[in-house]
């Protein structure tokens, strides 16, 4: 059983690694299919495609980090649809049940913000965006979560490579975790904030 699995996430690396080569060598095109597609089914984050294209052309970093962000919002909000469509099932096809527990405690309380803190960190945007359609956030929150917390994370990154160029990758492996974290608990404190001042009108 156990050398049955390990060949099956063989095949599954090798998978990955052939679709990230050929969404890399189509350039924007890959760049904006991958990160539509990772907001609600695909699991390549869009970041190995923005890093190493931005390392290709530096002074055009902001506009993948834009295009990035507007794909990844718009694919933000098909995952919302499928949530909305196929319900909770789906949803617990991405995570196990006492994940998927949590993700409803953090929609109950935070709405909207939770699909921003899963847009700005490593946690699977998927989930939340699935989610933000199983527990009917409505759309237009989705959107702008999206666009507020993956534009902060890739705009960051494109940054990172218009300073520092080759260097940045270093910056990104040691330093993007920490910093994302850090802007996360922003956004907690803010969503809270906005909790209870909701609560009390």
């Amino acid at each position: 059983m156990y050398g049955k699995t390990q060949r099956v996430g063989g095949v599954l690396l090798l998978w990955l690694e052939a679709a990230n080569e050929f969404l890399l060598d189509h350039g924007v095109i890959g760049l904006i299919i991958t990160a539509f597609a990772e907001a609600s089914f695909f699991p390549l984050p869009p970041d190995v495609i923005l890093v190493p294209l931005s390392l290709l052309n530096p002074k055009l970093s902001f506009l993948y980090a834009a295009l990035a962000t507007i794909a990844s919002s718009f694919g933000g909000v098909f995952g919302a649809f499928l949530g909305f469509v196929l319900g909770r099932p789906l949803l617990e096809r991405f995570a196990a049940k006492e994940r998927v527990n949590k993700v409803a405690r953090l929609f109950s309380r935070y709405g909207g913000w939770a699909v921003a803190l899963a847009a700005l960190t490593p946690i699977p945007y998927k989930v939340f965006t699935i989610a933000a359609g199983v527990f009917k956030v409505p759309i237009w929150v989705v959107f702008t979560a999206s666009l507020a917390g993956r534009g902060l994370r890739f705009f960051m990154e494109a940054l990172a490579v218009f300073l520092w160029g080759d260097q940045a990758t270093a910056f990104i492996s040691n330093y993007l975790g920490p910093v994302t974290i850090t802007l996360a608990i922003i956004v907690i404190i803010l969503a809270m904030l906005s909790s209870k001042k909701r609560h009390k009108n």
